[in-house]
Order: C-alpha cells, then sequence, then structure tokens
C-alpha cells in the first residue's frame, strides 16, 4: 500500500467535524472580550478622559464667579389689631383668635409675606433700583424680572424665619439687593396697614355717627313715654329682662357691623371674617334661647309680657330701645378707638435676623465639582464610544448583522 492510499483510508476513518454554522447570537462581545478591548483602548480612554479633565479645569478659571449675599427676617407672626383684638371687644374672641389658626386649619402665616416679597411691586421697584435692566442686558421688562427671579431665592425655613438669598457677579449688589428685599417688604405692609385701618376708622366713623343719632332719638322717645305715661321705674326682674335681651340684640348688630367692616378688605374665607361668622351665630342661639327661657307665651316677644302692668308696655318698649342703642353706641366706640390707633401705627413690625453683608467667596461655579463631573463625563463618554465601536466591529462578521448594519445605514441615510 502505498502513501497515498494510507493518508487516504486515515481520513475516512477519521470522524467528520461539523461545519460552523453563524448563529444569530455569534455577533455578542463576552465581558472578557469586552475588558480586553477595554485594555487595547486604554490610550484613547485615558487620553479623552485628560482632555475633559483639563478642558474643565480651564473653564472653571475663565467662567465668571458669581456671589450669593442672604439675609434671614422674622415676619410678624399675628396682627393683634386686624383680627384678635378687632372681635375681642365683642365677646371673648381673643382667645378664640389666638387659636384660629389650629382650629381653621390655616396654612403657615409666613406664606403671606413669602408671596408679598415675589410680588411684581417688589420686582419692579428692586428692577429700578439697581438698573437691572443694563445688569442683565435685557430690554424687555418681563425677561428682567424671570432674570431676577432666577437669582433670588425666598424660602420659608423651619424655624419659622425667612431667607432671603440674591445671587449676582457683583457681591456689594447681591447684598444691597438682598437687604432692599426686606425694605420693599417694609413698605408694602406698612401701606396696607394703613390702608386697612383707614377704611375701618372711616366705616366705623359713619356708624358711629348713626348709632348717635339713634341713641338721641331713642332716649327722647323714652322721656316723652314716661311723660305721658307716669312711670319711672320698673320692677328689678323685668328690668332685668330687658336689659339682659337688649344687650344680646345690640351685640349681635354690632357683630353684623363689625363683620360687613372685615369684608371691605378681607374673603370669606379670611380667619378673622370665618370667626366673625362663628361668633355671631352662636350670639344668635343665646338670644333664641334667652327668649324661650323668658317669655311667658303671649303678648311682646322679647319680654314676659303677663309680669309687666299693661299700662307700662309702652314705657318698656321704649326703654329697650335705649338699651339697645346704648350698646350698639358703645362696641362702635370702642372699634373706632382701635381702628384710629392702628391708623397711627407704622404698619407691621418686621424683625430682621441677619443683615446681608457682602459675600467673600463666591458661590459658583464650584470648581472641584465642575472638575469632577466634567472628568467623570469624558471617561464614561470614552468607554461607551470603545463598546459600541467594537459592537458594530464584531458585528460585521455574520451575514445576518451585515444585513441588518446594512438596513440601518439605510434608513439613516433616508434612501428607504
Amino acid at each position: 500500500m502505498t502513501t497515498e492510499e494510507t493518508s487516504l483510508e486515515l481520513n475516512r476513518a477519521a470522524p467528520r467535524t461539523p461545519p460552523v454554522r453563524h448563529s444569530g447570537h455569534s455577533g455578542e462581545i463576552s465581558l472578557l472580550q469586552l475588558l480586553i478591548i477595554l485594555a487595547e483602548k486604554r490610550g484613547l480612554i485615558l487620553g479623552v478622559t485628560a482632555a475633559f479633565a483639563i478642558v474643565s479645569v480651564a473653564a472653571a478659571f475663565l467662567l465668571p464667579k458669581w456671589y450669593t449675599a442672604s439675609a434671614r427676617i422674622l415676619p410678624p407672626q399675628q396682627n393683634q389689631s386686624l383680627a384678635s383684638s378687632f372681635l375681642s371687644q365683642l365677646g371673648g374672641a381673643g382667645s378664640l383668635a389666638a387659636v384660629a389658626g389650629k382650629d381653621l386649619g390655616l396654612k403657615n402665616p409666613n406664606d403671606l409675606y413669602v408671596s408679598m416679597l415675589k410680588s411684581r411691586t417688589v420686582a419692579d421697584a428692586l428692577v429700578q433700583r439697581f438698573q437691572l435692566q443694563a445688569v442683565y442686558g435685557k430690554n424687555i421688562l418681563s425677561d428682567v424680572r424671570k432674570k431676577l427671579e432666577k437669582c433670588s431665592d425666598i424660602t420659608d425655613t423651619r424655624d419659622g424665619l425667612i431667607r432671603i438669598s440674591v445671587q449676582d457677579r457683583d457681591p456689594k449688589r447681591a447684598a444691597a439687593m438682598a437687604n432692599d428685599y426686606v425694605d420693599q417688604l417694609r413698605r408694602m405692609t406698612a401701606g396696607l396697614a394703613l390702608t386697612e385701618a383707614a377704611q375701618r376708622r372711616l366705616f366705623f366713623d359713619f356708624q358711629l355717627q348713626k348709632a348717635k343719632e339713634s341713641l338721641a332719638l331713642a332716649e327722647q322717645n323714652l322721656s316723652e313715654t314716661q311723660q305721658r305715661t307716669g312711670l319711672i321705674q320698673l320692677d328689678s326682674q323685668a328690668k332685668a329682662i330687658i336689659e339682659s335681651v337688649a344687650s344680646v340684640r345690640g351685640q349681635i348688630a354690632a357683630k353684623e357691623l363689625a363683620l360687613r367692616s372685615m369684608r371691605t378688605y378681607a374673603t370669606d374665607q379670611n380667619a378673622g371674617v370665618v370667626l366673625a361668622q362663628q361668633e355671631l351665630a352662636a350670639m344668635r342661639q343665646q338670644l333664641t334661647k334667652l327668649e324661650r327661657q323668658q317669655n311667658a307665651g303671649s303678648g311682646d316677644l322679647h319680654i314676659p309680657t303677663k309680669q309687666i302692668p299693661e299700662v307700662g308696655l309702652e314705657y318698656v318698649r321704649a326703654l329697650r330701645e335705649v338699651k339697645y342703642n346704648e350698646t350698639i353706641f358703645e362696641v362702635l366706640a370702642k372699634q373706632y378707638e382701635i381702628a384710629k390707633v392702628d391708623e397711627a401705627k407704622q404698619g407691621s413690625v418686621i424683625q430682621v435676623i441677619d443683615t446681608a453683608i457682602e459675600p467673600d467667596r463666591h458661590s459658583w461655579p464650584t470648581r472641584w465639582l465642575l472638575v469632577l463631573v466634567s472628568t467623570t463625563m469624558g471617561f464614561l463618554g470614552s468607554v461607551l464610544f470603545v463598546c459600541v465601536g467594537a459592537g458594530f466591529a464584531q458585528s460585521r462578521h455574520t451575514p445576518e448583522e451585515r444585513v441588518r448594519l446594512d438596513r440601518l445605514k439605510t434608513l439613516l441615510s433616508g434612501k428607504a
């Protein structure tokens, strides 16, 4: 047997190896292959990362610096003259007003002052004083307001204070703007307080004049009734009944006037308005209960006429009107004096805890953070670029992936 015949016999006896078939998974890269590719491309990755780090360091020193100045204030916690004192003269409203916020579910009162600081009136005052249109390089006033709002941070802290922070390229201007926010809030609260107090003073002045005329007319009517009937004084029980009912009626009338006055500058959801409505309902219930207990069942509605001589009925009615008008006059006189005192005040007292001072360090950019973020982004971006490139290169070795890759290129080119 020749050498050629022997080789042929060995080939026939050897097991046949099945042909290699490319599957859809042959284009995938294992973790080991990926690490090898990253090691091979480490020069590119390190170069890109270093380039990002160098650029970020240069940008950190070339970007303009911004400074932040902050002020903290303690706003008035509660204006007693507008809520508690306004109602305290009408039957124990002071203690109720102290817990009105808790009982009525009101929000934090500091939110009101935060909204005032963020108002358009305050913003326009700062724009005009510091000429922010030129500072920000914007001609449209609405754009300047948006820029100012972006550079200002006004928040209500957990400890009950309001923090006002302003960011600007000039540290002196940043401190001056933060302090001017406080000054503008003082002016606004003082103006609103004087306006509200003036409205109440004029309202009660008018009502007081009307009550004085009504009281004088009732006293004159009582004097004429005394002369005509000859009665000078009733028994103590009838007098007590008349005074009690007339006093409650007068308080109800005065409460209604106070409620009308409050509605000239407050909505129905205001704490003082809600409190006045609740007290008015309680007084009406008290009057109804008093009438039911004292009435004898016939005659006049408000007094036990069976216990009063018929000849004194006219005198009783006249005396009741006098007591009624006296109560209204006394309550209105007290409210009028309160309004006069409130009008003479300087408005709400705003206490400055920390005055804004010129910052000695810039607040932006934070150089180390900028360099760290940029370097990390450069490293991750270069790694992603190498992985995607290796994936596309591996996909070209299989017919299926080549077909898909050509399809993707066709779709992206818009020739499909």
